[in-house]
């Protein structure tokens, strides 16, 4: 087993405390049986929404899934109404902590319900994890 799990953060810290798509890095972590291990940091490019659009600009939503294309989750402690086309793609976390050091031990400690939402595939809801 081996998922790359991305993580939204200003400071790698953190996890920012607004919606995951509007972080400045997606800090991306590779989780094994043998344990995580950090990957890379990659910075989120700027888009500028559709404000006439209410609920998520699809535009904002492709952006970041081009970003975190080869990833099969991401976490954060919130996420904005493009979670809908982000569950297409990638397993979604809501992780209620508010630390990446947190968020890291709560992501290992839930790591087969992971597997068995990403499994799913677009059929897959998005996960609540404390």
């Amino acid at each position: 087993m081996e998922l790359l799990i991305g993580i939204g953060s200003n400071d790698g810290q953190n996890l920012l405390k607004d919606h995951f798509g509007n972080s400045k890095y997606f800090y991306i972590y590779r989780f094994t049986e043998q344990g995580e291990s950090f990957v890379e940091r990659i910075k989120n490019i700027k888009y500028h929404e559709d404000e006439s659009i209410k609920h998520g600009d699809p535009g904002k939503a492709q952006a970041t899934a081009e970003v975190l294309k080869g990833l099969d989750a991401i976490a954060g402690l919130r996420f904005g109404p493009n979670i809908n086309r982000l569950l297409k793609k990638y397993v979604c976390i809501i992780v209620k902590r508010h630390t990446v050091e947190e968020a890291i031990t709560v992501l290992r400690e839930h790591i087969e319900h992971i597997v068995e939402a990403k499994e799913k595939g677009e059929t897959r809801k998005h996960l609540v994890l404390h």
